[in-house]
């Protein structure tokens, strides 16, 4: 507990929280869990984003709809200002914070003015929001090394590059997406990244801090968790894979057909959407296994770790045996609402929870034992 959060919550009515997101990403997921438990919910978005909240997925007085109220903000960046602040804790407010919140606040804070800016409560830890990104000092990388589980393996430069590798770079248009492509050869790399600049997807300064690492094949599976301060325990949610906008196109075409796209096409992993994908039970102890030791690692760097989603996004590699690669961490609610569809929830509570509904149901047991701020930070 800090002694911000508890500052924060003797001025709180705690029965009457509300739990709020950027209007984006995992919203509806979060506003459904918590009319579920009985949580008001509060969605902030931006004017010409709005009808999803405000008017389709609305409650209504007949009981259905989710999303109870919503803010209309100038741009998702301006949570932060004063004045939205103070009316997020008039009204109770507990964050969740989802990947859209980090993205469009970066466009205008730092990591260090995001945590100290936003007020109101987290719910999860907001210190490892920023392990996600690669170039912050202390992150996924340095977490993953330190739980000891296996990512792929990263190259210095160009000219180390002997098999196939995967290159990260930021993408030249838009700040929150990156360009990828594949080489297999120095040679490889510079024609295609020569191709790139070229057409403008990629400029030289991203290039020149474009991560390198070695390409796994292997179909992918997100392993979404749940860790749970309360009961001090490890829940896989689900498992699901991702939908991603032009690579699946391509993925769809003949061979012949795909060398018609050109050496400028660049494989646009931004997500569309995500499908369901289930484990041999083989692999589920291997996934247990390897979620605990993140989370171990996680408070170990920064206390209190884990609380609530986090997302290990993994390549299974053949074997024998097979096993888990990550190329990804989230650390906080996973973009997908179908993980419910997925049984490894039910196994665990006797019926499916979504992501959205855990963290409800983890806000109401934690009020109702006297231990809201083990939650929150």
């Amino acid at each position: 507990m800090t002694a911000g959060v508890a500052d924060v919550l003797a001025g709180y009515d705690l029965a009457n929280l509300t739990l709020c997101c950027i209007g984006s990403h995992s919203a509806l997921d979060v506003c459904l869990g918590a009319k579920r438990e009985g949580l008001r919910n509060l969605v902030i978005t931006v004017k010409g984003r709005e009808q999803t909240y405000a008017r389709y997925y609305a409650s209504r007085p007949d009981g259905t709809g989710c999303v109870d109220d919503t803010m209309m903000l100038g741009a998702f960046a301006d949570v932060l200002t004063h004045d939205v602040q103070v009316d997020l804790l008039a009204r109770n407010v507990v964050f969740v914070p989802n990947r859209s919140f980090e993205v469009y606040a970066r466009q205008r804070h730092s990591y260090d003015e995001i945590e100290r800016g936003m007020r109101v409560p987290f719910f999860g830890s907001r210190q490892l929001l920023r392990a996600e990104e690669r170039d912050e000092p202390d992150n996924q990388y340095r977490l993953l090394e330190a739980a000891g589980i296996r990512f792929p393996g990263r190259l210095s430069s160009p000219d180390e590059i002997d098999g196939l590798t995967l290159v990260k770079a930021a993408h030249a248009k838009v700040s929150f997406e990156r360009a990828f492509f594949v080489a297999a050869s120095p040679e490889q790399y510079k024609r295609r990244s020569e191709a790139l600049l070229r057409a403008g997807v990629v400029t030289e300064d991203g290039l020149s801090n474009a991560v390198l690492e070695e390409y796994v094949l292997g179909p992918t599976v997100n392993l979404n968790f749940f860790y749970s301060p309360l009961l001090g325990e490890l829940e896989l949610m689900g498992t699901d894979t991702r939908r991603q906008t032009n690579i699946d196109g391509a993925r769809a075409l003949l061979a012949i057909e795909q060398a018609s796209l050109g050496g400028a096409f660049t494989p646009s992993l931004e997500e569309a959407g995500h499908i369901a994908a289930t484990l041999t039970e083989s692999m589920l102890e291997q996934a247990f296994d390897m979620g605990e030791r993140f989370v171990a690692a996680a408070r170990a760097a920064r206390a209190p770790g884990i609380i609530g989603p986090f997302a290990l996004q993994c390549v299974i590699a053949a074997g024998p045996p097979k096993s888990f690669v990550v190329y990804d961490v989230s650390m906080r609610i996973p973009g997908s609402p179908g993980t419910k569809y997925t049984p490894y929830s039910a196994y665990r509570w006797g019926r499916e929870l979504s992501v959205g509904e855990r963290i409800a149901k983890e806000v109401v047991m934690a009020r109702a034992a006297g231990r809201l701020a083990e939650v929150l930070t």
